[in-house]
């Protein structure tokens, strides 16, 4: 796939540039004739990502594509201009340090303790059944 991106962080908004190659093949002269244009199309995208926490010091932004460039529509205008639609979807995840507040209590929950009801009859009794040999 011709489709190449890499994710970068600008203030408080990702930006993501990329290219991608698109090959429109088109009949023309009542049908007659075909041909194929190709053209490599530069993109840069800049958009807000919410994130949960504030993310600090050095981080990682992630891209990935949900959904590869596609056509959707095309149109050859009269003056044989050619006008077409792309779509795509992209992923991008945010990757850094980020600070949580925790509070320690000093008093500690009491807690039942659970007793086992294992006798010696009933240790003797599972040495017996478990053959050591079983595997």
């Amino acid at each position: 796939m011709t489709h190449q991106f890499k994710g970068y962080k600008t203030g408080e908004k990702i930006g993501v540039d990329g290219s991608f190659d698109i090959n429109i093949w088109y009949s023309y002269d009542n049908d007659s004739k075909t041909t194929v244009v190709s053209k490599k199309i530069d993109y840069n995208d800049v958009f807000n990502v919410r994130t949960k926490e504030n993310v600090s010091g050095e981080t990682d932004v992630i891209v990935r594509t949900l959904k590869q460039p596609n056509c959707v529509k095309v149109q050859i205008l009269e003056n044989g201009d050619i006008n077409f639609d792309i779509e795509k979807e992209l992923g991008v995840e945010i990757v850094g340090e980020g600070k949580v507040k925790i509070s320690v209590e000093e008093e500690e929950d009491p807690w039942d303790e659970i007793e086992d009801d294992v006798d010696n009859t009933v240790l003797e009794q599972i040495d017996q059944t478990v053959d050591e040999k079983y595997i």
